[in-house]
C-alpha cells in the first residue's frame, strides 16, 4: 500500500451532562493522505464542540473576582469596565463574581464550585482578583483563591503573591536576601509585645518610623521622635496586628515614587508629595501626585520586587536617597490608581485587561493549523525542510507570563523531529494531534 492509500479510521465517544441535557457524540472519521493533509475541518469542528460544551455549562473563559466591600470603588469599577470591553472585543466569555457568592466543594474526591446555587462544571482559564489586602483572611478569602488555583485557574494575582503583601513585614521577609535595598526594619512575635521593642529598636536611632504591619493608605504610620514618644504610642495604638519599626529615610520625608508594574513591565511612575508636612505622601491623605520619569535603576528595582513577590499587578513605593538611588518602602497587591490615572493620563484598568487576555490560551488552534500547513507543504517537496513554526510577534507581557496549558509549540516540534527522513508517519501524527485537541 502506498502512502497515498494510507487511511486512519478513528472513532470516539464523548458524553457530558449539563442542566439535565445529556449529549452523546459518536463520530467515525477517515483521514486520507492524497498528497495533502485535509484535517482542518475536523479540527475546527472539534474546537467548536469544546466551545459548545463550555457554553452549555455556563462557564466563562475569564472571570473577575472581587469583594463586595470594595466592588463600587474606582479601581474595581474600572477593571470591570475594561474586562467587559476586552471580552466583547475578542469574543471571550466573561463573568463577574463576588467572593461571598462562592461555595467550595469536595465531592467524590474532586474539587468543585457553586456560585449562587449554580453548579459550575467548566472553569475559567484566567481569574482577575481584587481583594482588600488589609482585610484578607487566610481562612476565607485565601481559601477561595487556593481552591480556584488547585482547579487549574490562572489567578492574577496568585494567592501566595497576595499573602506576600498582606503584611508589610512579610513583604520584607520575601525581599531579604535578594540584594534589594531595604531600610533596616524590626518586628516582634507575640500579640502585644510592642512595649518590649522600645529598647530593642533603639539601635535604629530616633526619629524612627512605626507602622502597623496591616496598615494601608498611609494609616497607622507614625514618626516616633524619641523613646518617650514611642512609649506614649504603645498606650494609644490598637494592637490588632503587630507593628514594625523602621529606620527613617530623612531625605524622602513627605515624598516617594509610586511605580505600577503589570506583567513584569513598568507601565507608569508617579511622584507623590505630601502637602501638609507629614511624612506620608499618600494621595488618600491629601498628597498630590504628578507624573515623573524614573531612572533605569529605579525601574529595574520595581520589576525585581514584583518578580520576587510573584506579582502580576502591583504598586511598588520607592523612597528616594540623596545619591539618586532608591530603597523599597512597600508593595501593594491591590494597588489603587485613581490618582495615578489622572496624573499619568493612563488607563491602568485597560492595561490590566489586556494582560489578563494575553494569559488566555488563545491561538492554540492557529498554531496547530500552522503545523498542518508545514506538513502539507513538506509533502509536496522531495526534501522537506523541518523546523519550528514561524515565529509570531509576542507582546512582552504575555511572553513573561505562564499559561494553564502546556506549550503546544514544543509538542509540535517534538512530533516533527520524530518523523524519519522526510517520510511522515501519518497515523501517529494525526492520532497525536487529535489527542491534543480533545484532551
Amino acid at each position: 500500500m502506498s502512502s497515498a492509500d494510507v487511511m486512519l479510521p478513528w472513532s470516539t465517544t464523548a458524553s457530558w451532562d449539563s442542566g439535565g441535557l445529556s449529549c452523546d457524540l459518536r463520530q467515525n472519521c477517515s483521514y486520507v493522505w492524497a498528497g495533502r493533509v485535509y484535517i482542518q475541518e475536523e479540527i475546527i469542528r472539534r474546537k467548536k464542540n469544546k466551545q459548545i460544551k463550555m457554553c452549555s455549562s455556563g462557564a466563562a473563559k475569564l472571570w473577575f473576582l472581587t469583594d463586595r466591600r470594595i466592588r463600587e470603588d474606582y479601581p474595581q469599577k474600572e477593571i470591570l469596565r475594561a474586562l467587559k470591553a476586552k471580552c466583547c472585543e475578542e469574543e471571550l466569555d466573561f463573568r463577574a463574581v463576588v467572593m461571598d457568592e462562592v461555595v467550595l466543594t469536595v465531592e467524590q474526591g474532586n474539587l468543585g464550585l457553586r456560585i449562587n446555587g449554580e453548579l459550575i462544571s467548566a472553569y475559567p482559564q484566567v481569574v482577575v482578583v481584587r481583594v482588600p489586602t488589609p482585610w484578607v483572611q487566610s481562612d476565607s478569602d485565601i481559601t477561595v483563591l487556593r481552591h480556584l488555583e488547585k482547579m487549574g485557574c490562572r489567578l492574577m494575582n496568585r494567592p501566595q503573591a497576595i499573602l506576600n503583601c498582606v503584611n508589610k513585614f512579610w513583604t520584607f521577609q520575601e525581599l531579604a536576601g535578594h540584594g534589594v535595598p531595604l531600610p533596616d526594619t524590626f518586628s516582634y512575635g507575640g500579640h502585644e509585645n510592642f512595649a518590649k521593642m522600645i529598647d530593642e529598636a533603639e539601635v535604629l536611632e530616633f526619629p524612627m518610623v512605626v507602622k502597623n504591619t496591616r496598615g494601608h493608605r498611609g494609616k497607622a504610620v507614625f514618626l516616633a521622635r524619641d523613646k518617650h514618644h514611642l512609649a506614649d504610642l504603645s498606650h494609644l495604638i490598637r494592637h490588632e496586628a503587630p507593628y514594625l519599626f523602621q529606620k527613617y529615610v530623612k531625605e524622602s520625608h513627605g515624598r516617594d515614587v509610586r511605580v505600577i508594574v503589570v506583567g513584569g513591565r513598568v507601565v507608569g511612575t508617579m511622584l507623590r508629595c505630601s502637602t501638609d508636612g507629614r511624612m506620608q505622601s499618600n494621595c488618600s491623605l491629601g498628597g498630590v501626585g504628578v507624573m515623573c520619569s524614573l531612572s533605569e535603576q529605579g525601574k529595574q528595582l520595581a520589576i525585581q520586587v514584583s518578580n520576587i513577590l510573584g506579582m502580576d499587578v502591583c504598586g511598588i513605593d520607592l523612597l528616594m536617597k540623596d545619591d539618586g538611588s532608591f530603597c523599597v518602602c512597600e508593595a501593594n497587591a491591590n494597588v489603587g490608581f485613581i490618582a495615578f490615572d489622572k496624573a499619568c493620563n493612563l488607563d491602568v484598568a485597560g492595561i490590566i485587561a489586556d494582560y489578563a487576555a494575553s494569559l488566555l490560551p488563545s491561538g492554540r488552534l492557529t498554531r496547530r493549523m500552522s503545523l498542518l500547513s508545514v506538513v502539507s507543504t513538506a509533502s509536496e517537496t522531495s526534501e522537506p525542510e523541518l523546523g519550528p513554526p514561524a515565529s509570531t510577534a509576542v507582546d512582552n507581557m504575555s511572553a513573561s507570563s505562564s499559561s494553564v496549558d502546556s506549550d503546544p509549540e514544543s509538542t509540535e516540534r517534538e512530533l516533527l523531529t520524530k518523523l524519519p527522513g522526510g517520510l511522515f508517519n501519518m497515523n501517529q501524527l494525526l492520532a497525536n494531534e487529535i489527542k491534543l485537541l480533545v484532551e
